[in-house]
């Protein structure tokens, strides 16, 4: 099965392959996720409109990507910054305290109420049930606001995988987060089990690849063969780039 390949690949990943990287303290920034967020905010505060990767990459082109993403999501789980999507590109953008009396101007209270606690919980998204609790209102007139806010392209609602039968709702121009989605796994609510194991095959194969070059250029010494074989996560990022069967950065 799919899931006893993956096992497999992971196990093989982590007995032959995986090694520390030994960059992090080359900056200050690097060795503090903390400063890496913070100037993440700045580059926000001075693009009011949002940041790419790209200028971020630019910015701190020392900073591996499984540095800068994780600084981003904690940013996103933080809810002090925004990802939306404009054209096919994606664009960070720093939080605002709230957006609502400009795009809600003339709306009834109980509308800015409901539109206030969906933009509260951001890429996330919130259950109607939630909104619901948390707006005391009755459920007609939830239904009736959710209604009018889709209408307007205000507020959307997504599914989530992992309840595809249940809504979340979330502003309008937000990406849905990772969790909802699935990430590169998952493709309309459905798991990519043929993308998966072809990945699993090809990091498998590239490991193997390592492992008897080392063999065949050491052969007279185990120690060295084992030291040599051993690949960096971004090495194997960057051979599954290279060949061009994933286009998730």
């Amino acid at each position: 099965s799919w899931y006893l390949c993956l096992c497999m690949a992971v196990a093989d990943i982590a007995a032959v392959a995986v090694k520390q990287e030994k960059d992090d303290s080359d900056t200050g920034i690097q060795s503090n996720p903390v400063n890496l967020e913070e100037r993440i905010l700045e580059l926000c505060k001075e693009h009011s409109k949002g940041v790419t990767d790209e200028m971020i990459i630019s910015d701190q082109p020392m900073i591996d990507n499984v540095k800068r993403m994780k600084a981003l999501q904690r940013l996103l789980s933080m809810g002090k910054i925004d990802l939306l999507k404009q054209g096919s590109t994606l664009i960070y953008r720093l939080k605002t305290s709230s957006s609502v009396p400009g795009k809600t101007k003339g709306f009834e209270k109980e509308e800015k109420l409901v539109y206030q606690i969906i933009e509260d919980n951001g890429n996330r998204g919130i259950w109607i049930r939630d909104i619901r609790m948390k707006s005391n209102l009755p459920n007609l007139q939830v239904s009736k606001v959710l209604r009018t806010l889709e209408s307007k392209k205000l507020i959307k609602s997504v599914k989530s995988v992992a309840a595809p039968r249940k809504k979340v709702y979330m502003l309008f121009d937000l990406v849905p987060d990772e969790t909802l989605t699935g990430g590169a796994w998952y493709s309309d609510q459905e798991f990519e089990t043929e993308f998966v194991d072809i990945l699993n095959l090809k990091c498998l194969q590239y490991l193997q690849q390592k492992a008897h070059k080392s063999r065949t250029q050491h052969s007279t010494s185990p120690a060295i063969q084992r030291r040599t074989s051993y690949v960096t996560v971004n090495e194997v990022c960057k051979f599954i780039t290279d060949l061009g069967i994933s286009k998730v950065k």
